[in-house]
Parts: structure tokens; C-alpha cells; sequence
């Protein structure tokens, strides 16, 4: 099988992740017979740096002509001064936008070797942690309506969702739990916000089609609490875009560490972009420092989601889990007792566990 990737590797870190992720899914392709077409493009700051804009045509071209695209990160303070349009993170919104990526599905998974670095009490984490958070993307409070007066003494930012929207990131978080285990957390604010009350409504009239699932409702400030208080009680939450950006980050923290958790952003036809959460982190680009795990557990993520090839989605990251519980950590997890290496080194063992395993 043929599958064409657009690779944005963006800003700081991007190039140095994005190298070692890359190499990984080679030897999937090795291994299970696939034939992978990388096509690189810029966004973000290297793209104002080179052309002078965030988003150039010539990305937005290539990225519709892939399957998927793969994206490192972008920004960072050499670009802090620009305003508006010139910003660089208006590449993930205009990506987003252009491509139709309304559903981002954010993991927060506690692998069990890391669980020293989880900042809540072993009796609250449990056996682990494992929640998919639903987020909606392109609606809500970010892309509505918005203004400030003439005296800049007041502005506002509208809220606004429509049936449609809400039923078509319902579906996929029911059909998320469907795959994992039949519980789905529907987050708002039904008891102040109108549009709560829709979202909650058509929530509601969604989950008609799938009996099997376990709908339940939570107030966003009660989720919010609910995730530190006892976090193992959620399995799949779909939300709101703002409540959304809030708890999905929530939720990574828990898990110890913000460079081991990917995401995946898809539009309609499970076309997807796949990125770290984790920023550009610039002071330590090209030192060899940077942790590329969560770079490669997007490209399962797009394995799984967008081109459907679960066997090699989980061979991926077995081999993550495989070189974790051989001791083997970047910096950024590094603790006393474990082995210490880099970015290049980790891709190393990844790529290598997943050649070796039978």
C-alpha cells in the first residue's frame, strides 16, 4: 500500500522529532509491506522566515493532495512580536479550517513505567489512566462572533453551535466508545448556557443509535475537578471546543509528562492531521534533548484512524512501551535509575523494537 503524507515539521523541536518518527514508520512500512511518500512542507515560523507568511499556498496545496498529514510543532519566541495573521500558530487554525478538521481526539494515556511522574497519589491513579477526550473543533466560542468597541472598554466572543455540529462530533465519540469501553462523558454548562442546552439536547438524540453506550452528563467545572479528584471514572468525553482546549490539557498533565501524548485532528473522511501536544520548545532544538515519543505516537494515531491498519498502529506502540520498560528515557522523563539518551537514540530503540518483534 502506497500512502502519501504531507510532513510539516514547523518550528524548534519539529525537524528533530519529526526525523525520528519518520524513521519508525519505516520500519512499519519494512515490516508490514507498505510504501510510505513523504512530502515536506513549511508553516509556521520557518515559513514566515522564508516566505513571509504563516501558511503558504503551496502547503495548503500539498497537504490536500496527501492522505494525511504529519505536523511537528510551531512557534516560539522569535515570532512573539507579530500580530494577527502573521502569528504562526495561525498555520494549525488555518490548516485546520481549510482541511475541515472538526474533531480532535486527544489521549491521555498513563503508561504504568512512568507512573512516578504522575502528579496525583498512586490510590487515586490506580491500575493507570486511559481517557480519549472528543474535542470539537472548529465551532464554539474561538471561531464565532467577536468584537470590541470603538473606547476598547468592552468586547465580546459568541458562542455559537448548530445541530449539525453537534451531532456530527457526538457520533464520533460514540463511536469512539464503541472501541474502548462503551462509556461516553458528555461535558457543558447546561445549567447557565443556551448553548449548552443543544449541545446537551442533541447529545441526547445521538446517543439513540448506540444503546450499547453509557451516556452520562458533567458541568465543565465539575469535570474539571472530577479529573484530579478520581480520573480513572472517564472514558471517552466529547466536548465543547473552549472546554475542550481546557480539560484535553488537564488531562495530559495527569499523565506526567506533556512530550508522550499525540493528537489527532480529522475532518469527515477520516482525513487527519496528526501532532505532539507538546509546543516547539526552541532552547532545546537541535541539542538532541527533545523526547520524539509522542511525535511517534501520532503516526499511530494516523495509522489507525486515517489509514485503518490497526496492526501496525499497535506494533508502534508496542515498541514504545517495549523500550520504556527497558529503562530507556529522554530528559524530559529521565529519573534515578533509568537510562538517559537522546532524541536520536530513542528513535533508535523505537525504530529497532519494531523491526525485532515477532
Amino acid at each position: 500500500m502506497k500512502l502519501k503524507i504531507a510532513v510539516v515539521p514547523g518550528d524548534g523541536i519539529g525537524p528533530d522529532i519529526i526525523t525520528e518518527a519518520l524513521k519508525v514508520l519505516g520500519e512499519v512500512g519494512m515490516r508490514f509491506g507498505h510504501r510510505f511518500d513523504f512530502s515536506f512542507y513549511l508553516a509556521g515560523g520557518a515559513a514566515l522566515d522564508a516566505v513571509g507568511e504563516p501558511l503558504p499556498e503551496s502547503t495548503v496545496l500539498g497537504c490536500r493532495d496527501a492522505d494525511a498529514i504529519l505536523l511537528g510543532a510551531v512557534g516560539g519566541p522569535a515570532w512573539d512580536h507579530l500580530e494577527g495573521r502573521l502569528r504562526p500558530e495561525q498555520a494549525l487554525l488555518g490548516l485546520r479550517s481549510q482541511m475541515g478538521l472538526f474533531c480532535n481526539l486527544r489521549p491521555a494515556v498513563l503508561h504504568t513505567e512512568l507512573s512516578s511522574a504522575c502528579p496525583l497519589k498512586p490510590e487515586i491513579i490506580g491500575d493507570g489512566l486511559d481517557i480519549m477526550v472528543v474535542r470539537e473543533l472548529t465551532g464554539g466560542i474561538y471561531f464565532g462572533e467577536r468584537g470590541i468597541t470603538d473606547d476598547g472598554e468592552s468586547a465580546f466572543d459568541t458562542m455559537t453551535y448548530s445541530v449539525d455540529e453537534v451531532k456530527r462530533i457526538a457520533k464520533i465519540a460514540f463511536e469512539a466508545a464503541m472501541k474502548r469501553g462503551k462509556k461516553l462523558c458528555s461535558v457543558d454548562k447546561a445549567n447557565i448556557l443556551e448553548n449548552s442546552r443543544l449541545w446537551r439536547r442533541t447529545v441526547v438524540e445521538v446517543s439513540q443509535e448506540y444503546p450499547e453506550v453509557e451516556l452520562t452528563h458533567m458541568y465543565v467545572d465539575n469535570a474539571a475537578m472530577q479529573l484530579v479528584r478520581d480520573p480513572g471514572q472517564f472514558d471517552v468525553i466529547v466536548t465543547t471546543n473552549m472546554f475542550g482546549d481546557i480539560l484535553s490539557d488537564e488531562a495530559s498533565m495527569i499523565t506526567g509528562s506533556i512530550g508522550m501524548l499525540p493528537s489527532a485532528s480529522l475532518n469527515a473522511d477520516n482525513f487527519g492531521m496528526y501532532e505532539p501536544i507538546h509546543g516547539s520548545a526552541p532552547d532545546i532544538a537541535g541539542k538532541d534533548m527533545a523526547n520524539p515519543i509522542a511525535t511517534v505516537l501520532s503516526c499511530a494515531m494516523m495509522l489507525r484512524y486515517t489509514f485503518d491498519l490497526n496492526s501496525e498502529a499497535e506494533a508502534m506502540e508496542k515498541a514504545v512501551t517495549e523500550v520504556l520498560a527497558a529503562g530507556y528515557r529522554t530528559k524530559d522523563i529521565h529519573t534515578e535509575g533509568t537510562k538517559l539518551v537522546g532524541t536520536r537514540k530513542m528513535g533508535d530503540l523505537i525504530a529497532e523494537a519494531v523491526k525485532s518483534q515477532k
